[in-house]
C-alpha cells in the first residue's frame, strides 16, 4: 500500500512541475497547454467568422463550461488523479504480463520500421480501438451509457463541446487503448505531439460551428456535417444506439454500416430524450451519473 501511496505522491508533484513549466515557458517543447489554446482559438475564429447556424450565439448556450470541461480534463484530472492512475495502471500490467510468462514489450516492434509507418500504423489502430469502445461500450452498455451521457448533453455544438465528458470516459478509453496497445506494439513513437494535436484539431472541428464535410476525404476523416448526426436527440430506427461513431476517421463508420447523414443537418434538435430534466452545472454533470434514481 506505501508502495502505491509513494507512486501517487511523486506522480502528482512531478505533474504539477511539468504543469508550471509550460505555463510558463509557452514556447517549450511538446507544450500542450498552448497547443490547446492555440488550436481552440484558431477554431473558433473560423466559427465566428463563417458560422453554419447563424442564429447560435458566439457565446452559445454552456460555452464557459465546455471551455472549463477543455481545461479540466486536458490538464486537471490529469494532476490530481489520472497520472497516477495510469502509473499504478501500469505496474500492475507489468506484474500481470510477468506472472503468466508474456512478453511486456509488445509482440509488434514498430521502432524498425520508417517514422511515417510508425505513424499511420500507430495512428489507424488507435482509432480503430477508440472507435470499438465508443460504438460497443459506451454506446451500448447502459451503466457506461450513463457517464457518456454527459457528453450527448450539449444541445449546441462548438469546438469546446469536444471535451465535454465526464472524467470515467478518461479512464475508460486510455485504460483500454493502453492495454491493447501495450500487448500489441512495441514503439517509442516520435513527434506523438503533432500526431495528438492533429487529433485535437480534428475532434474540434468535429463539434464546431462550421460547415463543411473535406470533400472526397469526407469518407476517411469524420467532419461536422457527419458528427452533428452522432449528437441527434432522435436516433434512427435502424441504429438506435447511435450512428457515426468515428474519433478522427470516419472509415470506420463506412466500413460497418454504422453512418447515418440524411440530409445536412443544420437545425436538428441535439441531445437525448428527458435533456430538459438533465443537470446543466459541472458538479451536477459529475455526480449525475452515479445517481441510482430510474
Amino acid at each position: 500500500m506505501t508502495h502505491f501511496i509513494e507512486i501517487f505522491i511523486n506522480s502528482f508533484l512531478s505533474y504539477w512541475d511539468y504543469l508550471c513549466y509550460i505555463i510558463t515557458h509557452p514556447f517549450s517543447k511538446d507544450n500542450y497547454f498552448y497547443l490547446l489554446i492555440v488550436i481552440s482559438l484558431f477554431v473558433w475564429i473560423f466559427e465566428i467568422l463563417n458560422p453554419w447556424r447563424k442564429n447560435q450565439k458566439v457565446f452559445r448556450k454552456s460555452f464557459w463550461l465546455d471551455a472549463f470541461f477543455m481545461f479540466f480534463n486536458f490538464f486537471l484530472f490529469n494532476l490530481f488523479f489520472f497520472i497516477a492512475f495510469s502509473e499504478i495502471t501500469e505496474n500492475y500490467f507489468l506484474k500481470l504480463t510477468s506472472y503468466f510468462g508474456l512478453p511486456d514489450n509488445g509482440i509488434v516492434t514498430l521502432n524498425q520500421m520508417p517514422l511515417l509507418i510508425q505513424f499511420l500504423i500507430y495512428f489507424i489502430v488507435a482509432d480503430f480501438i477508440q472507435w470499438c469502445i465508443h460504438r460497443f461500450l459506451l454506446h451500448n452498455i447502459p451503466f457506461l451509457w450513463k457517464f457518456h451521457k454527459v457528453h450527448h448533453s450539449a444541445t449546441e455544438m462548438g469546438f469546446a463541446t469536444h471535451f465535454r465528458y465526464h472524467w470515467m470516459e478518461t479512464m475508460i478509453y486510455k485504460s483500454t487503448l493502453y492495454i491493447f496497445l501495450a500487448w500489441i506494439f512495441h514503439f517509442e513513437l516520435k513527434y506523438v505531439f503533432f500526431l495528438h494535436g492533429f487529433n485535437i484539431l480534428v475532434g474540434h472541428l468535429n463539434h464546431s460551428n462550421i460547415k463543411f464535410d473535406y470533400g472526397i476525404l469526407k469518407f476517411i476523416f469524420n467532419n461536422p456535417k457527419m458528427h452533428i448526426w452522432h449528437h441527434a436527440k432522435n436516433a434512427p430506427h435502424s441504429h438506435p444506439n447511435g450512428v457515426n461513431f468515428g474519433i478522427t476517421l470516419s472509415i470506420w463508420d463506412y466500413l460497418f454500416k454504422t453512418v447515418y447523414i440524411p440530409h445536412e443537418g443544420k437545425n436538428i434538435e441535439l441531445g437525448f430524450k428527458e435533456i430538459e430534466s438533465y443537470p446543466k452545472t459541472f458538479l451536477r454533470l459529475m455526480f449525475e451519473p452515479f445517481n441510482r434514481k430510474k
